[in-house]
């Protein structure tokens, strides 16, 4: 597992005063607290301030002091140590722990594993091969995180359909 999770996207600058907008990535609105470190286009960051606005977290970060300095994050992730994930309840995941799964058809056809998983505002898709599965109930039937998970294809989404 990597050191660093995504937790969201520097979406823009928000103001004067050096805030940058985040399109969280986490349901875990902790993860944005003041105090907490995270790392963005490769510099970790204290955040020193936090508010929400319109679902998205407007972050005051150590050494961001104008917008400017906001403007230059726009697009960059923010990460934060993997060390620091949160407490799951029993059947609970987080989306990173989908990646290296096996993933097979209803009728048991390997499709190979999860490569990644996108974030997309209507939806995440998993990264499988050429393919990217939406991960919704429609498509996604079973989701296990010992012996992978069973999903199923639209007529066209095949490995190999053109």
């Amino acid at each position: 597992m990597s050191e660093y999770v995504v937790i969201g996207t520097v979406t823009g600058a928000f103001g004067l005063k050096g805030e940058v907008k985040v399109e969280p990535n986490t349901e875990f609105e902790e993860r944005f607290e003041p105090g907490r470190r995270v790392r963005i286009g490769g510099v970790e960051r204290q955040i020193v301030g936090c508010r929400w606005h319109q679902e998205r977290a407007l972050l005051l970060l150590e050494g961001v002091t104008d917008v400017d300095a906001a403007k230059a994050l726009q697009f960059q992730r923010v990460e934060a140590l993997a060390s620091e994930r949160p407490e799951l309840d029993e059947d609970e995941f987080l989306l990173e722990d989908l990646v290296g799964l096996p993933v097979r058809t209803e009728d048991g056809t390997e499709l190979g594993t999860v490569e990644n998983v996108l974030a997309y505002p209507a939806q995440d898709l998993l990264k499988v091969g050429d393919l990217l599965i939406p991960f919704i109930e429609e498509f996604v039937l079973e989701c296990d995180l010992e012996s992978g998970l069973v999903v199923k294809l639209l007529p066209g989404m095949e490995p190999g359909a053109d």
